[in-house]
């Protein structure tokens, strides 16, 4: 049996996705296997290419199968800054060496993980109305009113969809509009929630649940969006609805397990923190119901010492997944093998060329994405089709509320 490969050389690619870029490590061994991870920079963090390039001259001439001690290395060189975009270079290199180490043993990655435990993975239309509304050029039919979100409710459930999320939005002469101010869209660093806002997004939720119906569970994601005051102004105001989770972003623990401590819905959160420590003080003050594992940012081995220490707390746990279909396939491994998974999350609204990306793309039968059994993640970058697309030099969070 193969017991080491060494790494010959690493490189990033990007291209365009619409409204932001995609973004690729590659890593090809001195026996010419290559491995993949995908990234991304377009949700606050630009700058990981360029730690990734920084940073992969550490690992070139080091056995791939090490991944553990690449990652101890490269973490120990960088720890006075660790975090950060520096911790999203080193999630994407642990991602890479990952994939070429069971395509070298002739593996999927979740053999590499403990085995599967299940075959399919329960998945939620993620953004469902959102992409429409917010990215009419690349996500169509376009949603421009009430009914428009009705419908897209319809269609979760007759496509056979069992979960859906949203967000929230304002509806200005009965015209949507996403409610960012989290991200600066619009700009209120105050982040105040008002009367105008509970009432649109009591709107918008009753008009998605009257589409899909009773049977399909319903999640909202607040993301960054509100201070504390603000969150419990909103969980009052949906009380009576019936929500499977609602989706909280805060810096501050205990203000999160203030707030969860008070809301009649449960409380997901935790998708943008970085690093079992971050997540430490989260599980210690029993701040959510479902803990939120980004795998690309955090490295899908890293991501698993995360998901371990969730079981100690009795919290499940749920993947990060708004990414391409590399990304998707990361997390469906993850997903396979934690004992304690709630659900997944993958965008159905794909862009136009998203099938040209990648050499697979996600099986998905009645609500469920099927595991596949080829090695490694089971999709790789189609180099053909990146580079049909070449990538934009704008895009992503730092464009939000910025005229194009």
């Amino acid at each position: 049996m193969k017991k080491a490969t060494t790494v010959r050389s690493v490189e990033t690619l990007a291209c365009d996705a619409g409204w932001r870029n995609y973004h690729f490590v590659k890593i090809t061994t001195e026996d010419g296997i290559v491995g993949w991870g995908e990234y991304d920079e377009g949700f606050g963090a630009p700058g990981v290419t360029a730690a990734i390039e920084r940073l992969g001259a550490r690992v070139v001439g080091k056995n791939a199968f090490q991944h553990e001690r690449i990652y101890a290395e490269l973490f120990a060189a960088t720890r006075p800054a660790a975090g950060g975009v520096v911790a999203l270079a080193l999630g994407a290199i642990e991602n890479a060496l990952l994939d070429v180490k069971a395509k070298a043993l002739g593996v999927p990655c979740y053999e590499l993980l403990g085995g599967k435990i299940r075959d399919r993975i329960r998945v939620y239309w993620s953004h469902c109305a959102t992409w429409r509304i917010n990215h009419p050029d690349w996500f169509k039919p376009a949603i421009t009113d009430l009914d428009g979100v009705k419908s897209i409710g319809r269609e979760v459930r007759e496509k056979g969809f069992t979960a859906m999320k949203t967000n929230i939005f304002v509806y200005t002469d009965g015209k949507p509009q996403g409610w960012r101010p989290g991200f600066g869209s619009p700009f209120e660093p105050e982040i105040n929630v008002d009367r105008k806002v509970l009432r649109n997004l009591c709107m918008h939720l009753e008009a998605i649940r009257d589409g899909a119906g009773p049977d399909v569970d319903l999640l909202l994601d607040l993301n960054f969006n509100a201070k504390t005051e603000g969150y419990l102004r909103i969980l009052r105001a949906i009380k009576d609805m019936d929500l499977f989770w609602v989706e909280i972003d805060t810096f501050n623990p205990q203000a999160l397990g203030y707030i969860r401590r008070q809301s009649p819905h449960p409380v997901s959160s935790c998708e943008t923190l970085l690093g079992l420590r971050e997540f430490l003080p989260y599980f210690n003050e029993q701040a959510m119901d479902v803990a939120i594992i980004d795998t690309p940012w955090n490295g899908v081995w890293q991501s698993m010492k995360i998901a371990a220490a969730a079981e100690h707390f009795e919290v499940n746990v749920a993947p990060h997944n708004f990414y391409g279909h590399l990304c998707t396939m990361q997390n469906a491994h993850f997903s396979a093998v934690v004992p304690n998974l709630r659900i997944m999350e993958t965008d159905i609204d794909r862009l136009a060329w998203d099938h040209e990306l990648f050499t697979h793309v996600p099986e998905i039968v009645d609500g469920h994405l099927v595991i596949p059994d080829r090695p490694g993640w089971g999709t790789e970058p189609n180099e053909e089709g990146l580079r049909a697309h070449p990538p934009k030099s704008k895009g992503g969070l730092l464009n939000y509320g910025q005229k194009r």
